[in-house]
């Protein structure tokens, strides 16, 4: 039997480029990352991740030490070469004027690595553009070499991950999909905590005020019959499935794992399951799409002896002393 595929990105580039905003990134993913690692132990890296069923795996390299450059084509070897398992490799640039450079540099108050490696070395900001300058001349080969090249000059570090999330996220076809998951609920027992988008669907007609449906859940086809033939309900279902089929591709793309939608009503056990197992199906099945009634067997209504009874009546009004 044949192992999985194994994916490998490599995130390089220069320092303060946003090497560890990618990477975080790529593990919001489901990558593997293994950052600052050096580079001839990276075949062996990539080996026992994947022996260990580990298919997606991020390494962030740099040139800190002159040795990175003249190992580093045959470690891209190493890594693709692979041994009883398909491997993609893919190498993410990371660049950056300058000046931009120059300021993230002034604002951390770090130095930078290849500074101590000049040999003309001067003191302050001077010192941290000869440290720039030389990164840039030892990677121009390195930067021919990369798969994706990212321009950060202009990118605050949520546009770079958005940047990271399009080319290895669910809309590349590089992520697994987002699990999206349709929760019923009824309002005197609280919204839930993890929703990410609630419905509120009390101003349908409730068929608890229906003798012949009160006692039974919305999942029955009776109940359900019953509030999807209301017309506002199916005003409501194309409405908001107008408004689902918008935005949740738009949560995929920006990297979300999990989307709650709640539907909601007043106890949870008729409108808001009727509606939900509805707006289910009206998203379809790609991805598959989890239903989940929370309060359908919460607060059952005890079945009357007498069905057809009137309802009781009212208490008279009390008298003003």
């Amino acid at each position: 039997m044949s192992e999985p595929q194994v994916s490998v990105v490599i995130v390089t580039g220069l320092s303060g480029a946003g090497k560890s905003t990618a990477l975080h990134a790529l593990e919001d993913l489901g990558f593997f990352c293994i950052d600052n690692l050096p580079t001839l132990l990276a075949p062996e890296a990539v080996a026992l991740c994947a022996r260990g069923g580990i298919t997606r795996i991020a390494l962030g390299m740099d040139v800190r030490v002159r040795a990175f450059l003249g190992a580093f084509g045959e470690v891209l070897r190493e890594i693709q070469k692979g041994t009883g398992d398909e491997r993609t490799l893919s190498i993410v640039f990371l660049d950056a004027s300058d000046e931009s450079l120059l300021r993230r540099f002034g604002e951390t108050r770090r130095p930078h690595p290849l500074s101590g490696d000049h040999d003309d070395l001067r003191a302050g900001t001077l010192a941290v553009l000869d440290g720039i300058q030389l990164e840039r001349d030892r990677l121009t080969p390195l930067r021919a070499r990369a798969d994706f090249v990212i321009d950060t000059t202009r990118l605050s570090v949520h546009e770079l991950r958005k940047t990271i999330l399009g080319r290895f996220g669910p809309a590349a076809g590089g992520a697994p999909r987002m699990h999206t998951r349709v929760v019923s609920f009824g309002f005197k027992y609280g919204a839930p905590v993890d929703a990410d988008l609630v419905f509120d669907v009390r101003f349908l007609d409730n068929p608890y005020f229906v003798a012949e449906l009160k006692a039974l859940p919305g999942t029955d086809p009776l109940v359900a019959s019953f509030v999807l033939g209301l017309p506002e309900a199916k005003q409501f279902l194309d409405k908001t499935v107008d408004l689902l089929s918008y935005v949740l591709p738009k949560y995929e793309r920006e990297g979300k794992s999990y989307l709650t939608i709640a539907v909601g009503c007043t106890g949870g056990r008729h409108r808001s399951v009727a509606i939900s197992d509805a707006l289910a199906r009206a998203l379809g099945s790609d991805p598959p799409i989890e239903v989940v009634h929370r309060d359908v067997t919460r607060g059952e209504a005890q079945r009357d002896s007498d069905p057809g009874a009137p309802p009781p009546a009212l208490l008279p009004p009390i008298a003003k002393s």
